[in-house]
């Protein structure tokens, strides 16, 4: 499976972030800033995205307006999968995605061809970044990655 890459039991060194080391911030930033309107299309389409290692998805809840109404509304979740969930054992919030709902993956070619990149700098850089966030995972490290 492809999350089984994410999962690691020793540390990795600079020679597994190849693209990450030729990139500059920036660049990194417009990938990343690219697959998140990517992301975002999809769920406005109710489609999840599954990005190796968990799935972005909109899912039903409640917002209570005023004393005593409520009003159904969506809210857009990420659920690490569950694999990453038990190996780095970690705690969250039990979100359901419902089983109707459409999965695709991250399509790096419309990735890249927003932002005038070449696909497989697109790829490996995203591949890289999850890579990153696995070892600051295995390492408890604080992470924060934030999605417009």
């Amino acid at each position: 499976a492809k999350m089984m890459k994410y999962l690691l039991f020793s540390p990795l060194g600079p020679e597994k972030f190849p693209t990450l080391t030729e990139l500059t911030t920036n660049e990194i930033c417009r990938v990343w800033a690219s697959a998140s309107r990517f992301i975002r299309r999809q769920l406005l389409q109710r489609r999840a995205v599954e990005i190796g290692v968990g799935t972005f998805a909109v899912v039903p809840a409640r917002a209570k307006v005023g004393e005593d109404q409520v009003v159904p509304v969506e809210r857009p979740v990420f659920q690490p999968c569950r694999f990453l969930k038990k190996f780095y054992n970690l705690k969250c919030a039990k979100t359901k995605i419902p089983d109707k709902t459409p999965v695709v993956h991250l399509d790096f070619e419309e990735i890249a061809a927003e932002i005038h990149f070449r696909r497989e700098i697109v790829e490996q850089c995203i591949h890289e970044t999850l890579l990153f966030f696995a070892g600051a995972l295995r390492d408890d490290k604080e992470v924060e990655f934030s999605f417009k």
